[in-house]
């Protein structure tokens, strides 16, 4: 049943509504006037039925999947500062402060999952739209990068090693009686492996490596045996991957480097720091001028050109036109035109004009703008690791912290137009207003007065 949120007009007469506690030239207080809540309330009320135990109000559970993006922290805390925080408070819908946590942390995973990708991209799209005219240029910039995955850098050994733990754990949960569970023999294999790569020890690690190598594949192949048909249903993902592992060659496609993740694929970008990386590729599409986001989506492991026909038709249907001309980098080669917008790649300067070099150096100066867009998306908005679990798990990571950037924008904005008002230019407020009236239109007027005042 879709959860009601708190009546702001009602009064209180034990507590002090938040409203008038708070500092109103706070940018988190004036982006919550700014933002259109009705609007994630039309777009995710149909995942509610009409009867059964209300949830938990849809603005909350939004403004707490944002709160979390936008400062790169993980659900336990999200929750738990939230309860701290008036301004968090306030941003979620609350009239007066609550002294209880918010929900569960299991509840944002809950809800994630019900949204599913389509949600997601309905909060990338409000971010969108908050910015106004800003988010429709007629050029974009393009770029792919990794999303790595939540795993360790796998090796043989790690897996094995899994895959026995595994085992042990389901004949126990089953009441198998295992004929040996190897416990022992296994804490003597793992020491050999220290220092394999010295002379003296490879030729040991590597003989305790293929022995552990016939543990797991005892173990596995005795669960088969002894287990129910139900059981194996059960845990038929679990049989279906140790296998593959077990049977997998160094130089084979499309290798399992993760039991709890087998859709992880290897990526070789051929950065000097990190040679590797374990995840998903994604691409992110943002605007020439305004650096806002207005396209994220994870492309799986193929190559750049072939994933550009889906990022503009999401950017069109996220923003509501086609984009003119997309610019790229040498690793989009092969596409020169895709229905109205233009492929712009890095070309030789033969048979152009010096007006014409200038210009696409420029342009593609201005292109190189996206990789710093894309290390504050890891660094500050938890792209770095990607913790939300499965395929599904990577859509929705990618597509909320490109919308906790827009949001991060637009709260700088705000501050530096609250700074501007501090240094004594109040006198030329209404100059002010006209030239960032995309900013303050949405606003209350009496939330304008009170600024003008005070």
């Amino acid at each position: 049943m879709k959860g009601k949120s708190p009546d702001q007009n009602q009064m209180n007469l034990l507590q002090n509504s938040l409203k008038d506690m708070l500092n109103p030239k706070e940018e988190l207080y004036l982006l919550t006037e700014k933002m259109d809540w009705d609007y994630f309330e039309e777009a995710f009320g149909f995942y509610y039925i009409d009867f059964g135990r209300p949830a938990k109000p849809i603005r909350l559970m939004v403004s707490l999947l944002i709160l979390k993006q936008l400062h790169n922290i993980s659900d336990e805390v999200v929750v738990r500062h939230w309860r701290q925080n008036p301004y968090w408070q306030y941003f979620s819908g609350m009239d007066v402060f609550q002294w209880e946590f918010p929900c569960t942390p299991s509840d944002l995973t809950h809800f994630r999952n019900r949204i599913g990708k389509k949600g997601a991209e309905k909060i990338l799209e409000h971010s969108i739209k908050l910015h106004g005219e800003d988010a429709l240029e007629s050029e974009v910039l393009v770029d792919s990068t990794v999303q790595e995955k939540n795993i360790t850098f796998p090796t043989d050994v790690k897996l094995y090693r899994k895959i026995i733990n595994k085992s042990r754990k389901i004949a126990k949960q089953a009441s198998v009686d295992l004929r040996q569970s190897y416990v022992r023999v296994e804490k003597e294999l793992l020491l050999l492996q220290r220092f394999r790569h010295h002379p003296r020890n490879k030729k040991k690690a590597l003989a305790a490596q293929r022995k552990l190598r016939t543990i797991a594949g005892r173990l596995i192949r005795e669960l088969e045996r002894k287990l129910d048909k139900q059981a194996l249903e059960k845990y038929v993902r679990f049989f279906t991957t140790a296998n593959k592992v077990m049977g997998q060659q160094r130089g084979d496609r499309e290798k399992v480097y993760s039991l709890h993740e087998p859709e992880v694929y290897c990526i070789s970008k051929g950065k000097e720091a990190k040679k590797y990386e374990f995840g998903t590729k994604a691409s992110i599409c943002m605007t020439k001028n305004s650096g806002i986001i207005v396209g994220a989506m994870n492309i799986h492991n193929q190559y750049d050109g072939h994933s550009l026909p889906k990022v503009l038709s999401q950017v069109a249907e996220l923003t509501g036109q086609n984009p003119k001309a997309a610019i790229v980098d040498r690793g989009y080669r092969g596409r020169k035109q895709i229905e109205q917008t233009s492929i712009i790649g890095p070309t030789s300067g033969k048979g152009k004009s010096n007006y014409e070099r200038q210009k696409a150096r420029k342009r593609f100066r201005r292109r190189a703008g996206i990789e710093p867009v894309i290390g504050h998306l890891k660094s500050d908005h938890r792209m770095l690791r990607n913790y939300p679990k499965g395929t599904a798990g990577d859509d929705i990571n990618i597509l909320l912290s490109s919308a906790a950037f827009n949001y991060k924008k637009m709260l700088r904005k705000l501050r530096s137009f609250l700074i501007l008002i501090n240094y004594g230019l109040k006198n030329s407020l209404d100059h002010l207003f006209s030239s960032y009236w995309i900013i303050w239109k949405p606003l209350k007027p009496e939330i304008l007065w009170q600024m003008r005042t005070s």
